[in-house]
């Protein structure tokens, strides 16, 4: 009996595997964690947008990937970011960390500058450069390969691939651009310029160029201007990969709500839906994104969790400032 119920566990963690490693398709783009079309952790990949709110911002995230199924994925992600009249733009710093199945660890974060000038009567561009790192460690103690199991027995060999831990740090370069018109902004960014290498000595591993778009604008649906709809696109495009997103937030000066579509060429159709609460100078969100179809029958319904809070640490003289937006909560 403990023999069968040692081989029943062992089986299933090598069904989890399996599966996990599927399913890493769909939450990695490209070699990197995809963390959707929301503006929680936009800092991180268009340094354009440092400052761009005026005001000093805090923003702390937290991201459960196909939760419920003890997979293990876990994303935490913190940025700051404000506008300074003295650099004549905005500045920002962001660290990120992913922990992947407990076997991969990706650790992020960066520093970021935005100069902001103005191309006409209403028109503005927000020019951004980044510098960050990118650290990836691995860690195979946990891990449970094909053939180290013996189903019938349940014992578990020693396995006869070649695995050592090991961590690769490399540095990175980014730009970016805002454009805004009226109520309306959009942003262009290029991430991995310089497409480092996060080879382990066996095989060549380049972090691939990612071209991001995004576009939004504001409708005010009452006199005031304190009740509003917010329309808001998203194109990311990485290797042979890419993912479009359309949706719109409807806020008021203290609470929204966003729907999202996300489509991607791995035929995954996928839906976000969120809110968000402000009181005062601190806000707090969650979203919750599912799959709606896929060309991959493992693919679980339940997608992505994320909640978070974010602080407004400083006001800005916005009469200072060149051209200030309001990101959709979503």
């Amino acid at each position: 009996m403990r023999s069968y119920c040692n081989s029943y566990k062992r089986l299933k963690q090598l069904i989890t595997i399996l599966i996990l490693a599927v399913l890493q398709a769909g939450m990695l783009f490209s070699q990197e964690t995809l963390y959707g079309p929301g503006y929680r952790t936009i800092h991180m990949d268009n340094p354009a947008l440092s400052g761009s709110s005026g005001d000093g911002h805090l923003r702390l995230s937290y991201l459960n990937f196909y939760p419920g199924n003890g997979y293990k994925l876990h994303s935490f992600y913190m940025s700051y970011d404000s506008y300074f009249e003295a650099l004549h733009g905005g500045t920002g710093v962001w660290i990120s960390d992913d922990y992947l199945g407990g076997i991969i660890n990706d650790t992020r974060g960066g520093l970021s500058y935005s100069y902001a000038m103005q191309a006409g009567d209403e028109f503005f561009i927000n020019a951004g450069l980044s510098a960050s790192f990118f650290h990836r460690g691995l860690n195979f103690n946990d891990a449970v390969l094909p053939d180290m199991i013996d189903p019938l027995g349940g014992a578990v060999f020693p396995t006869g691939e070649t695995l050592i831990p090991s961590s690769r740090t490399v540095f990175d370069v980014g730009a970016g651009f805002l454009f805004m018109y009226r109520k309306f902004f959009a942003g262009l960014a290029l991430n991995h310029l310089s497409q480092p290498d996060l080879s382990d000595g066996i095989r060549t591993e380049r972090l691939k160029r990612k071209l991001l778009l995004t576009a939004a604008w504001d409708v005010s649906l009452n006199e005031s201007r304190s009740f509003g709809l917010r329309p808001a696109g998203f194109l990311e495009i990485q290797d042979d990969r890419f993912s479009i997103a359309a949706g719109s937030s409807l806020e008021s000066k203290s609470l929204g709500t966003n729907v999202i579509i996300i489509a991607d060429n791995l035929k995954n159709l996928n839906l976000q839906a969120g809110f968000s609460l402000k009181a005062g100078r601190i806000g707090i969100f969650y979203s919750y994104s599912f799959n709606i179809s896929s060309g991959n029958i493992l693919m679980p319904f339940s997608l992505l969790h994320q909640t978070g809070l974010t602080f407004s640490l400083n006001t800005v003289d916005k009469r200072n400032v060149p051209k200030t937006i309001s990101l959709p909560e979503m």
